[in-house]
Parts: C-alpha cells; sequence; structure tokens
C-alpha cells in the first residue's frame, strides 16, 4: 500500500493485494514473537511439578477459560499483569479483576483439600 503501484485492471489490483496479505502472514509466522510462543493446551503436564502442588493445577485447569489462561500465565510463567494484558488483548485492570475472580473460584474448590483461614 506505501509504493502505491500503478495497476493495470482491478483484477491486477485484487492479486496484487492478495499477494501482500500472504507476505505479511508469512512474515508474522516466522516471527520470532511467535516462534517463542506456546500453546496453552487442556491438559497441560504437571509431572515436573511438586505432588503437592499437582491438585492446585488440577483445579486451575479445571476453571474456565478466562481465568485459567491469566492464572496460568501469572503463576506458571512469571508474567506481570501488564504483560499478560498485552498477550489476552484485554486492558490491565481486567486481567487483574480476573485474576482475582480466579483466585476466589480457586480457595473455593480447593477449601476442602487445604484450610485458608489459619
Amino acid at each position: 500500500m506505501r509504493t502505491s503501484p500503478e495497476l493495470e485492471s482491478p483484477a491486477h489490483e485484487k492479486a496484487w493485494l492478495l499477494r501482500v496479505a500472504i507476505n505479511l502472514s508469512k512474515n508474522k509466522l516466522n516471527s520470532a514473537w511467535f516462534k517463542r510462543t506456546d500453546t496453552l493446551e487442556e491438559s497441560y503436564p504437571c509431572a515436573d511439578l511438586d505432588s503437592n502442588l499437582a491438585f492446585v493445577w488440577d483445579a486451575v485447569r479445571a476453571l474456565p477459560s478466562k481465568y485459567r489462561e491469566p492464572i496460568h500465565l501469572f503463576y506458571h510463567e512469571g508474567y506481570s499483569t501488564a504483560e499478560i494484558a498485552r498477550i489476552l488483548g484485554q486492558k490491565e485492570s481486567t486481567v487483574r479483576s480476573l485474576l482475582h475472580r480466579g483466585r476466589s473460584m480457586l480457595k473455593e474448590t480447593l477449601k476442602e483439600a487445604y484450610d485458608f483461614d489459619e
């Protein structure tokens, strides 16, 4: 679009736009950021975790994805709330709210396994 080439017909313009879109998509797939990311799977392995904490990550996996993703990124991956907001495409305050609600849900879920009132 920056070069503004003079095209012979609307068919050439369409082909040129498609080629530009394809090339930009390939650039995105080959970018360093895209290569460093990993998908968050439903059955994320917890074998390397202490057996005392495995039940916590099982409870995290049972959460709805809108709460599970921020909790995983914050506690397991070590991202800040600002970084999580950029990753998920949300406001930082939204991420903090999701973390708070997710923690509350985990607290209720894990109440039998651990006494939080101590």
